[in-house]
């Protein structure tokens, strides 16, 4: 099996909440795409819920398209403690904090619908959780965003 570079991660050795840049790709021609891990909960220490890390994922898709350019993705993190970010580029970190920084902000004070919850726009459109996901984000907010240095396992 290939090796996956979150499986080289010491997750003891982290601190959330954090952006950290988790791999770097190029295409065929040259192009770089870049991997972040924006990380809301300590591992091994809670996990968000399924229905307000849905509903993070549906805001932060938008909202952090809203702050930086030449995002392709993000996706939640299956243990659930945060999300992944593939980019375009090599955005620096500090541009990819200050992102999610006013993402999470945007989250935290979002009263309005939430974006694609629909049946015909949504594979599970009934599992959201708008009040948890903008607790999760003022959490992260008010504990402090950093910078997480890769801290890779002794092997």
């Amino acid at each position: 099996m290939a090796n996956v570079e979150s499986f080289d991660l010491d997750h003891s050795k982290v601190h959330a909440p954090y952006v950290r840049l988790a791999g770097l790709k190029r295409t065929p021609h040259g192009d770089a795409v870049s991997k972040y891990d924006l990380r809301l909960l300590q591992p091994n220490a809670a996990a968000i819920d399924p229905a307000a890390i849905h509903t993070l994922e549906h805001l932060l898709a938008g909202y952090l398209r809203d702050h930086l350019q030449g995002v392709l993705d993000v996706s939640p993190m299956g243990c659930r403690t945060g999300m992944y970010m593939a980019v375009i580029a090599e955005p620096d970190e500090q541009g990819v904090l200050e992102a999610f920084g006013a993402a999470l902000r945007d989250v935290a004070a979002h009263d309005q619908q939430i974006p694609g919850v629909s049946e015909l726009e949504c594979g599970n459109y009934r599992d959201h959780d708008l009040e948890a996901a903008r607790v999760h984000a003022q959490t992260a907010l008010s504990a402090g965003l950093k910078i997480q240095k890769t801290v890779l396992l002794n092997r």
